[in-house]
């Protein structure tokens, strides 16, 4: 390592007038292909100067691979929301890209148990991952992309040979092209000809919602997992298409740190990761200090950061057999900021990300041989694991909702989960899963770990500090029906045919001169019922259950049933059968045509049980205080879940803009203190349907909007007692709620609760909101019990709080109602389970018979 760092002189100059040359961040001892252009030659500016915008990002990369196409080759992975490209560079020796694919190939055999042991990696090249600034505001890491590029294009000599030689570099130059434009904008627009380096200064302190967050105000940092987001699937694609030795992952913290790289605290690594990732990210960790070190840089390790969860950019490798290395930066996020440690420069912060990118090569290059052996066993030890796993396969479906079935087989196909439509009906774990309607998973795939990780509930850990989430049980999540299938019950006759989710070719619906109905348990019946209601078409919905004859038989339908009677549209008959078969199609769901209203049990079609359900008109109050990423999942849902528009309202608007044109607003996690209360309250009490979330639900309670009252965790110690002040981060952060999942119990006769056809549902909850229950027996539809963790970890202290609670009360309030909703439904867009008690509140809510209001509690 010596000779490689003697090789890398840097010149240190942090603070000089000379900061932003180019010269500041290359090693001095290499000479550069003149052909290439410099950044500055393409995005009109030095490297730190300015903040790059992503468009000058992305033609300086194409000028690179152009001007260097033996060692260059561009390709876009697809485009985000706001249709900007998202790019990557592989790097690599000429021979290496003449042979790219049989490397690419030969590459994916060592994750492959049953071929990998014919592969020679003795000059197999490493493929390492290098992405950067996945938080749109952390840009350190993009703006060394510029130095990265050039210098990987254009450094000659034999150091560069060997390293291309030996590593093929897949280079992401910008992991959340939306967030970046977003936040080089602000920065840029704000900047000074003399620096002004004031914290208080606008530069450093962006508008909401900011620029960290992708289109939909998403943490892309947490969907490596889910994969909800656009950005997310699209590098997954690629992701898995190289399955890359090492993935970096440049993000910045605080401004009076440092820099962080990993390992990251021992303590809180996932139980899945094997040990030998660990050691492989601390040898690697030796190469970041000696690089550092070299240009004078503090840096720290195993302190602050986990690898817990695999939604991470920096975990997600850690159970691909990979090694997933998180990099964090102090942030000027600006050009130059005063902190504890002086002024920090744009400029040094890129460095810093510049160096360490080199040093994750190095180490590439030098431990090739261990990384490519470490994949090859990783997969064959996973192999063996599963042989020894008492899980076998595990079951999964619900005959009344294919939506979500369809959905989360879509989110593991994503990650080469293999699944097969289940071959014959099974009893598991009190539940019944049918042929056509169920599917199975065999644990004995070589994505066996990342399968558990998915599945499996958990209750017992090593820390009770999180960085992240503590639980993430995706059958949970998703709201399905699942079970796991041991030695006994497993067997081959359960495998039918695998499956791949595709758009579903519905049966032309039969005409009705009568009545059609929609049953509500399917999860895109919103999004047909808001189309039809979009379309002009009159709806209702069943307040009680009814048993219609139906194609020679007989069937029973729910409560929450849409019902769609001909002639009381304004559109003609061919026009709705038209509009329903339309709809039908599009969203996979099916309609039922009726010949008569007449009931063979339960209501009939003409009873009053039958209430015309409004069309929404819909307002979420967002801005300063709000929480963005709430707001992002929640306009997430509606706009590309459900097709149904949300306005988005600043507080001020609300407080001088005419209210009447919405019939629901909503509230996520914030703080409402700039809100007018009373125009909110003479709103909802001519019928508006105010629906609360999380702490809006105290700030509700405490403006008189409610009668929501609550219990309160005790403290984590007796205040007289006497402990050492080193334990104070330990006890006072295992109090906080980094989330877990919760069984709540519902009533499924509520209109909350239309739906729903089990009498629990999984909600996440990752606050400190404890609602009372109400007084009133029929206003808390959704409730703990005394024994409600299903998987995550929190306190004693707070799970008592958690215990006989409710998740979820109605309260009326004039001719409106106020719906109080402790925790989050929506919990970063993957949480499908509580999308229907979502939709519910919107679309029901007014129908709700709170039997009073407050103003006479």
């Amino acid at each position: 390592m010596t000779r490689i760092l003697t090789a890398f002189v840097f010149v240190i100059c942090a603070l000089c007038a000379r900061a932003q040359d180019l010269s500041y961040y290359l090693p001095d001892s290499v000479q550069y292909n003149p052909s290439i252009p410099k950044p500055k030659d393409i995005i009109f500016h030095e490297v730190g100067e300015w903040h790059v915008t992503h468009d000058r990002l992305v033609n300086y990369m194409r000028a690179v691979a152009a001007a260097a196409p033996d060692r260059v080759k561009l390709q876009t992975m697809g485009f985000t929301y706001e249709q900007r490209p998202q790019v990557l560079l592989v790097i690599t020796s000429p021979k290496n890209h003449q042979n790219l694919e049989q490397i690419r190939q030969q590459h994916l055999l060592l994750s492959d148990p049953n071929k990998a042991g014919s592969v020679n990696i003795e000059n197999m090249p490493a493929v390492v991952w290098v992405g950067h600034s996945i938080h749109g505001n952390e840009q350190s890491g993009t703006n060394a992309s510029l130095v990265s590029a050039y210098y990987l294009a254009a450094a000659q000599g034999k150091a560069i040979d060997e390293l291309l030689d030996k590593v093929v570099i897949l280079f992401d130059p910008s992991f959340n092209p939306d967030g970046m434009q977003r936040f080089s904008t602000w920065v840029n627009q704000h900047r000074s000809k003399n620096l002004v380096t004031d914290p208080n200064s606008r530069e450093f302190n962006e508008v909401w919602p900011g620029g960290r967050f992708n289109h939909y105000w998403f943490d892309l940092n947490r969907d490596w997992l889910p994969a909800v987001h656009v950005e997310s699937q699209n590098r997954l694609k690629v992701f898995h298409e190289w399955k890359p030795n090492v993935l970096t992952d440049h993000h910045e913290m605080g401004s009076n740190a440092t820099f962080f790289f990993q390992p990251g605290v021992p303590s809180r690594v996932n139980p899945l990761t094997p040990a030998r990732n660990q050691e492989l990210t601390a040898k690697i960790g030796q190469y970041h200090a000696a690089f550092l070190d070299r240009i004078g840089s503090l840096y720290y390790t195993k302190e602050g950061y986990d690898d817990f969860y695999y939604g991470k950019g920096s975990t997600y490798p850690d159970v691909n057999g990979a090694i997933g290395i998180l990099f964090e930066q102090a942030s000027s996020r600006g050009h130059a900021q005063q902190t504890a440690n002086g002024v920090l420069k744009f400029p040094f912060t890129i460095r810093n990300q510049f160096v360490t990118t080199l040093s994750t090569l190095e180490a590439a290059k030098s431990l090739r041989t261990e990384l490519l052996s470490f994949q090859r066993d990783f997969y064959r030890s996973v192999q063996e694991e599963a042989k020894t796993a008492p899980v076998k396969a595990y079951v999964f479906g619900d005959e009344k909702d294919r939506g979500k079935s369809e959905e989360f087989i879509t989110m593991l196909r994503r990650h080469q989960i293999d699944v097969y439509q289940l071959g014959s009906n099974i009893k598991a774990e009190g539940l019944e899963f049918k042929k056509g309607s169920s599917f199975i998973i065999p644990a004995a795939q070589t994505q066996h770990r990342l399968i558990r990780a998915i599945f499996e509930k958990t209750l017992n850990y090593k820390d009770s500090l999180f960085y992240d989430i503590t639980s993430w049980t995706m059958p949970l999540a998703f709201g399905l029906p699942s079970a796991e299938l041991g030695v006994g019950q497993y067997n081959s006759n359960l495998l039918g045919e695998q499956y791949t989710p595709a758009k579903r070719s519905m049966p032309a619906l039969a005409k009705s001169n009568y009545a059609y109905l929609l049953e509500w348990s399917e999860l895109y019946a919103p999004a047909a019922l808001y189309e039809l209601q979009n379309s002009g078409v009159l709806a209702k919905v069943a307040t009680n259950t009814f048993e219609l004859p139906l194609n020679g038989g007989t069937k029973k339908f729910g409560y929450g049933t849409i019902t769609i009677p001909v002639h009381l549209q304004t559109v003609t008959a061919d026009k709705l059968y038209e509009t329903l078969n339309s709809i039908q199609q599009k969203y996979g769901l099916s309609f039922h045509s009726l010949t008569s209203g007449s009931a063979m049990s339960g209501s009939d079609l003409g009873s009053n049980r039958f209430v015309t359900v409004t069309k929404p008109n819909i307002a979420m109050v967002t801005g300063t205080g709000v929480s963005a990423l709430d707001a992002g999942e929640f306009w997430h849902l509606m706009d590309q879940r459900f097709n149904i528009p949300v306005t988005h309202l600043e507080p001020s608007m609300l407080n001088r803009g005419d209210l009447s044109k919405y019939n629901t607003i909503v509230l996520v996690s914030g703080s409402y203190n700039e809100l007018n209360k009373d125009k909110l309250r003479t709103w909802i009490q001519g019928g508006g349907n105010l629906i609360v979330m999380e702490e809006a639900v105290q700030w509700a309670a405490q403006s008189g909007l409610s009668s929501v009252t609550f219990k309160r965790a005790k403290g984590a110690v007796d205040s007289t007692g006497f402990l050492p002040y080193t334990d104070r981060d330990q006890i006072e952060g295992a109090q906080a709620m980094r989330g877990a999942i919760f069984r709540a119990e519902t009533d499924l006769t509520h209109p909350l609760a239309y739906g729903y056809t089990q009498p629990h549902v999984s909600l996440f909850k990752a606050n400190r909101v404890y609602m009372e229950r109400s007084k009133n027996p029929f206003a808390s539809p959704f409730v703990y019990r005394s024994n409600p963790l299903q998987s995550g970890w929190l306190s004693k202290q707070n799970y008592d709080a958690v215990k006989n609670s409710a998740a979820v009360i109605v309260n009326g309030l004039g001719s409106g109602k106020v719906i109080s909703i402790a925790d989050n439904p929506n919990f970063r867009a993957f949480w499908l389970g509580g999308s229907k008690l979502m939709m519910n509140a919107i679309f029901f809510g007014r129908i709700i018979d709170t039997g009073s209001s407050i103003a006479n509690d």
